[in-house]
């Protein structure tokens, strides 16, 4: 573990952390000193990731929709480095399909990752977190917990969700010196952000219309993390960073 950093002497846990943001997160969060807990399913990835991090990280296979799974990822962690400082709740899936013909199953999936995943993650650290004074939790919804996206209901709503969730967590939690916030990334370069079937719903076009204009990249939504997860955010809960290029400030009909 580096001797400095924003968040020397902090143990941080990262979920969705064997690619895209959560490795990004992961490997910034030790870069600043923390000593982290990498959670995902995807193992050998996820194992890879935290073998080039080196000592101050270590892989926890944890899936985020399973209450026990929560239990058993925070013992692990608190076991190996101690209670954590911080949480991400990063990990999250799409389906694509119309409401009209998507499968409640696959509807009841991504509300199980996405917003079930950050309520049990929030709700699993609080003892920990309140014993030792305080902490800081990231939770991450997107752009598109603002606005819909025609195929994406499930992903949309769960994302709405999470806005919901964190403020509520914030005016909770505040009185125990835990802090909430969430990250609201735009179209970001991910296996998951940029596979085919994305590429369906919200082309490559999107982003080059930005005012910003083009596709964000993993590093910029960690750093985005790492100031809701430092002391650099001491007096911010309840907030929300946008991270997306842009996107939201509104319709682009061309410069002036």
């Amino acid at each position: 573990m580096s001797g400095g950093g924003q968040l020397a002497g902090k143990i941080a846990l990262v979920t969705g952390a064997a690619r895209g943001q959560g490795e990004a997160e992961a490997r910034l969060f030790a870069a600043e000193g923390a000593q982290v807990v990498l959670g995902d399913v995807l193992d050998d990835e996820g194992e890879r990731v935290a073998a080039a991090i080196g000592t101050a990280a270590w892989y926890c296979h944890h899936d985020v929709s399973d209450e026990e799974s929560w239990t058993r990822f925070v013992a692990a962690a608190t076991e190996r480095f101690g209670a954590p400082d911080i949480l991400v709740n990063n990990a999250g899936i799409l389906r694509i399909g119309p409401i009209a013909s998507m499968a409640f199953a696959e509807y009841r999936r991504v509300v199980e990752v996405n917003q079930f995943g950050c309520f049990l993650g929030m709700r699993a650290v609080v003892p920990g977190m309140a014993a030792k004074g305080g902490g800081a939790i990231v939770n991450v919804s997107s752009a598109a917990g603002f606005q819909g996206i025609a195929g994406l209901a499930a992903y949309v709503s769960s994302k709405f969700a999470i806005r919901g969730l964190t403020k509520t967590a914030a005016l909770e939690l505040g009185a125990l010196g835990i802090r909430v916030n969430v990250i609201c990334p735009g179209g970001i370069d991910t296996a998951m952000g940029r596979g085919d079937d994305f590429a369906a719903v919200d082309g490559p076009d999107v982003f080059a219309g930005l005012p910003i204009p083009r596709i964000g990249r993993a590093d910029e939504v960690a750093r985005a993390a790492l100031f809701l997860a430092s002391d650099a955010s001491s007096y911010c809960t309840g907030s929300e960073l946008v991270v997306d290029g842009g996107m939201l400030a509104g319709p682009a009909w061309g410069q002036v």
